[in-house]
């Protein structure tokens, strides 16, 4: 007995909540073929996430003063960040500081190379002109993740993740292709414009000095608010014990 198939025809979606579809990816064997195929690409992804990371661009970030603000570059070293080792290594990102004068006109007062090969993911400026960058472009967890700057450029501290976590706390992040995602919440320059808060996880937060580019982590331990100012070896204190600024 012979079964003939009559197969629907692709079309491709009008609709702007629909993605173009890459119709290359299936040979022309109908739909059923292209079924399967889409099916096993999406179980062979399913162990590690894909990445999907829009170009680097040149960002400006003001103070919440607006007295001050930087201006970020992308670099071009993607051969240093990881997963790329083979791909085209030269400048770094560099940051141009600028104030605001008494002729309201803002004027560049320092230039710097950053610590990332290519861009960070987020940055913050101070009310004094400080600056401080979190993660790297298309690298989240590798390399300098969290790094500051005094007003003239200058690198006051910066951390890998091994400078802030224990092994099997890395190794239990969640992973993409490209990233390891550490943190999992809101970042921002409090308040008091001295410290910058990176939320870990809900109860866990990191907390960095902008002037002296210490840290501490707090979260609650059997309902006690505990923080440590070290990695290795650690020793849990209270928070009012852990002191950042001068």
């Amino acid at each position: 007995m012979r079964v003939k198939m009559i197969l629907p025809t692709l079309t491709e979606a009008v609709s702007p909540f629909f993605r173009p579809i890459k119709y290359s990816l299936f040979p022309p064997l109908g739909l059923a073929a292209g079924l399967l195929l889409g099916t096993l690409l999406s179980v062979t992804t399913l162990a590690v996430r894909a990445d999907d990371w829009p170009g680097p661009q040149t960002k400006e970030v003001f103070s919440a003063s607006r007295e001050y603000f930087v201006r970020v570059i992308p670099g071009e070293s993607l051969g240093d960040t990881f997963g790329f080792s083979g791909a085209k290594k030269g400048k770094y990102a560099a940051a141009e500081f600028y104030r605001r004068h008494q002729d309201r006109f803002y004027r560049l007062v320092a230039e710097a190379v950053l610590l990332n090969p290519v861009a960070p993911v987020e940055f913050f400026v101070s009310n004094d002109g400080r600056l401080a960058t979190i993660d790297n472009w298309h690298n989240v967890g590798y390399g300098k993740v969290v790094s500051m700057y005094d007003p003239r450029g200058k690198v006051v501290q910066s951390y890998e993740l091994s400078d802030l976590f224990q092994d099997e706390e890395i190794k239990a992040f969640g992973r993409s292709v490209s990233s390891m995602h550490w943190r999992n919440g809101p970042a921002y320059i409090r308040e008091d414009q001295k410290t910058l808060l990176i939320t870990v996880k809900s109860g866990g937060d990191f907390l960095f000095g902008l002037e002296t580019g210490r840290f501490k982590y707090c979260e609650y331990q059997e309902k006690t608010y505990r923080c440590r100012n070290t990695n290795q070896p650690r020793q849990w204190m209270p928070n009012s014990k852990v002191q950042l600024t001068r």
